[in-house]
C-alpha cells in the first residue's frame, strides 16, 4: 500500500528532529551554554548561522539543543493523559450506568474551563518547572482522551463482532482488552499525535512565562523569551526558534493528518 504523501513529509521532519534530539552534540557545532563575549548579539553570518544572543552563545546550537527538551515535552505531556483518560473512557464507555454519569459531568465541567488558564493556574501553584507542568497536563488534559476513548467503545461495544464475542462466552476484560480497545484505540492514537504539536506549544508557552523549563536550560520558549527584550536589534534570537516550533507543528500535524488516510484506506 502507497502511503500518504502527509505521512511521508511529517515522517521526514520528525525524523529530522529526532536526529537533532539524539545526536546534539554531533550536530551543534558549538557548546550551547558556553559564553563568548567577543560575539555578542552578532548577526546571522558564516561563523554563526542562526547568531548569537546577548551572551554570545551560538543560537543554532542552543536551537539544535532545545529539541530534546522539547520533544521530551511532546512526548511526557501526552502519555499521562493518555493512559488516565483512555482507561477511564474504556471503562465508562464499556460498563456505563452512574459512573458514567459522573464521569460525563466531570468531563463538562472541567472542558467549562480554558485548556491554557488551568494548566497555567496549577504551576503557578505547583511551583515552575516541567515535571511541575506535566502533572498540571496529566490533571487536566486526561478528559480530551476519555470523552473520545468513551465515544468509541459505546461504538464498538454494539458491533456485530462483539455480539459474536459474547456468544462465544468471552469474559468482559477478554472484550475489553482484546476486542474493544485495538478497534476504539485508533481515533485515540491520531488525535494523540495531533496533540503532540499542541503539548510542545504549551510547553513553550510555559516557557516563555517562566513556567516551564527554567534557564539555562535551552527551550524554544525560554529562547523566545530572551529574544523579546532585544526583537528590534537582534531578531535572529526570537525568529529561529519560532520556526523551529512551527516546523515541529507541522511534522506531528502531518503525520496525524497522514495516520488518518492511512487508516480510513485501510478501513
Amino acid at each position: 500500500m502507497r502511503l500518504p504523501f502527509p505521512l511521508i513529509a511529517g515522517l521526514g521532519i520528525l525524523v529530522l528532529l529526532l536526529l537533532c534530539a539524539l545526536l546534539p552534540g554531533a550536530i551543534a557545532p558549538y557548546d550551547p551554554l558556553a559564553f563568548d563575549y567577543t560575539a555578542m548579539l552578532a548577526a546571522p553570518g558564516r561563523a554563526h548561522l542562526f547568531g548569537t544572543d546577548q551572551f554570545g552563545r551560538d543560537l543554532l546550537s542552543r536551537t539544535i539543543h532545545a529539541t530534546r527538551i522539547d520533544l521530551q515535552i511532546a512526548l511526557f505531556a501526552t502519555i499521562g493523559p493518555l493512559l488516565i483518560g483512555g482507561a477511564i473512557g474504556l471503562l465508562v464507555g464499556w460498563f456505563g450506568g452512574l459512573a458514567d454519569t459522573l464521569v460525563g459531568r466531570l468531563i463538562d465541567l472541567v472542558q467549562t474551563f480554558p485548556f491554557l488558564v488551568l494548566v497555567i493556574a496549577i504551576v503557578a501553584v505547583l511551583g515552575p518547572g516541567l515535571e511541575n507542568m506535566y502533572v498540571a497536563v496529566a490533571i487536566v488534559g486526561w478528559v480530551f482522551y476519555a470523552r473520545l476513548m468513551r465515544g468509541e467503545v459505546l461504538v464498538q461495544k454494539h458491533a456485530d463482532y462483539i455480539a459474536a464475542a459474547r456468544a462465544l462466552g468471552y469474559s468482559q476484560p477478554r472484550l475489553m482488552l482484546r476486542h474493544i480497545l485495538p478497534n476504539a484505540i485508533r481515533p485515540v492514537l491520531i488525535y494523540l499525535v495531533t496533540d503532540m504539536a499542541l503539548a510542545i506549544l504549551l510547553g513553550s508557552s510555559l516557557g516563555y512565562l517562566g513556567l516551564g523549563a527554567q534557564p539555562p536550560t535551552p527551550e524554544w520558549g525560554v529562547l523566545i523569551a530572551d529574544g523579546k527584550n532585544f526583537f528590534t536589534t537582534a531578531p535572529w534570537m526570537s525568529l529561529f526558534p519560532g520556526l523551529a516550533i512551527v516546523l515541529t507543528g507541522l511534522g506531528f500535524s502531518l503525520t496525524g493528518d497522514g495516520l488518518a488516510d492511512l487508516m480510513d484506506v485501510r478501513r
